[in-house]
């Protein structure tokens, strides 16, 4: 069971089958109510309507016994006095409740002013006051069993004022009857209607949630074939709608195509640094071996060179795990013109001249790696360079720059995005000791994009090679 409600067609289907359920249970009890208020206020004006007729032959006088009673079955009468003694009734009235007495034979009555049989009690009408009926009524229910049936009703009591009889009151029922039937009759449809409509809203629930979900289906089926593959070429099948489920299928086929670009790049990654370590590595075992048989023969200064090589790539490979694994640069302030001048002056190798224009520029970020794009660019510029290299900060609006340039060849326009890839070198003909690994401008952009900056190239002034390195400002930072 929790398994089957565990599925979302399951849980749709029943929620709107409830949501249905409670709406044709709320209107249901509504059209029963308002059918049987309808139903009762029709009762009562019958009711009401035979209390009147007879209230009106009282005030003309008639004498209880010559009273025009309606039909019982239709609608039973009594009319009290103000002691709720019963002076008059339906014929064949034989038990009645929910009225001023529940008595059915009227009591007997001796001739005279009550009875209004002689012609003295007619002139006495004729000279008193005709009195008067309540225009108010009160209902109230019960039941009435006439010639040997009962029924229910709903009573109507009207009071009529006579100068004669005092104060009488004539109570009068209208037949619930139809009432009764029509409630049940609707009752009953509903009992019978409503179960099939729920089926049918359940089945059209089920079968539209199917529909509706048959491309989660295909994605689930997919997805589970590319997992067991490990193929993460293949996609998902997007469907030709412009729903959710379209868009979790886009939104998928994306992250697969980002998941398998990130594996590709890093087999790539794993497979050139293996090569590239493969190189020092067997250099330097090629001389400790020569080192150990014929002492002389030791190249200490090529195993140092080596050792260092390795040291460096070791370090950058370290570095690009760290960015890759999403490490945050930190919010240090750090001044760009100041970090030039600290770089500038550690650096004893360089073989070319390097001039400086330095404008303060702050930027937030981790000051280490910052300095290592700043050395990374310099070594570049350096390898490049024919005799000068230019170092530049300042800061544009929001954002502060820095500008590494040299008078060498430059890079040609079809190779300026693909030198910032991990491994490329565009100096082939030259040896792996002077060439580097090819790592520092992957480095350096990667480090530029941790912070929210941009490392770009573009041809110097001098005709080398331009790499400009945009920061945002401390306060762009924070943002």
């Amino acid at each position: 069971m929790s398994r089957l409600f565990g599925s979302v067609r399951a849980r749709a289907t029943l929620g709107a089958s409830l949501v249905v359920a409670l709406a044709l249970v709320a209107a249901g009890a509504a059209v029963l109510l308002a059918l049987r208020a309808n139903l009762t206020a029709q009762a009562e004006g019958r009711a009401d309507s035979a209390a009147r007729e007879v209230a009106t032959q009282l005030l003309a006088g008639r004498p209880y016994a010559e009273l025009d009673l309606p039909e019982e079955d239709e609608n039973p009468v009594q009319v009290v006095d103000d002691q709720s003694r019963l002076l008059a009734a339906s014929e064949d009235l034989e038990r009645i409740s929910g009225t001023g007495t529940a008595e059915v034979e009227p009591a007997a009555r001796s001739r005279g002013v009550g009875d209004g049989n002689g012609q003295d009690q007619r002139d006495a009408g004729e000279a008193s006051e005709p009195g008067e009926i309540d225009d108010d009524a009160e209902y109230s229910s019960g039941s009435a069993t006439v010639d040997g049936e009962r029924a229910d009703y709903r009573f109507a009591a009207v009071e009529v004022s006579t100068e004669d009889r005092g104060d009488l009151t004539v109570y009068a029922g209208g037949s619930l009857a139809d009432e009764k039937s029509a409630v049940s009759t609707a009752l009953t449809s509903m009992l019978i209607g409503f179960p099939l409509l729920l089926a049918v809203v359940a089945g059209v629930t089920w079968l539209v949630t199917r529909r509706a979900l048959r491309p989660v289906a295909a994605i689930t089926a997919e997805m589970s074939a590319i997992t067991a593959s490990e193929d993460l070429a293949r996609r998902v099948p997007e469907p030709d709608t412009h729903d959710e489920i379209a868009r979790l299928a886009r939104t998928t086929n994306e992250t697969l195509t980002a998941l398998q670009t990130s594996v590709e790049r890093q087999r790539r990654f794993v497979a050139d640094a293996s090569h590239e370590l493969r190189s020092p590595i067997a250099s330097l075992r090629t001389q400790l071996e020569v080192g150990a048989a014929h002492p002389a023969l030791l190249d200490v200064e090529g195993a140092v060179e080596d050792t260092v090589r390795l040291q460096e790539l070791a370090a950058d490979l370290l570095l690009l795990a760290r960015l890759d694994a999403g490490e945050k640069p930190g919010g240090a302030r750090v001044d760009l013109a100041a970090l030039v001048g600290e770089e500038l002056s550690q650096r004893t190798r360089d073989r070319a001249e390097v001039r400086t224009e330095l404008r303060s520029a702050e930027v937030s970020g981790s000051r280490s790696q910052l300095a290592r794009v700043l050395g990374n660019l310099l070594n570049n510029a350096q390898r490049h360079a024919r005799s000068r290299v230019t170092v530049a900060t300042r800061s544009d609006g929001a954002w502060a720059v820095l500008e590494v340039s040299d008078d060498g060849e430059g890079v040609p326009p079809g190779e300026r995005e693909r030198i910032f890839e991990r491994f490329v070198r565009l100096d082939d003909a030259r040896t792996r000791d002077e060439g580097g690994a090819g790592l520092g401008l992957a480095i350096a952009r990667d480090v530029a994009a941790r912070h929210g900056g941009t490392l770009m190239v573009r041809e110097a002034p001098s005709g080398g090679a331009l790499f400009e390195l945009r920061l945002p400002g401390p306060a762009v930072a924070r943002r």
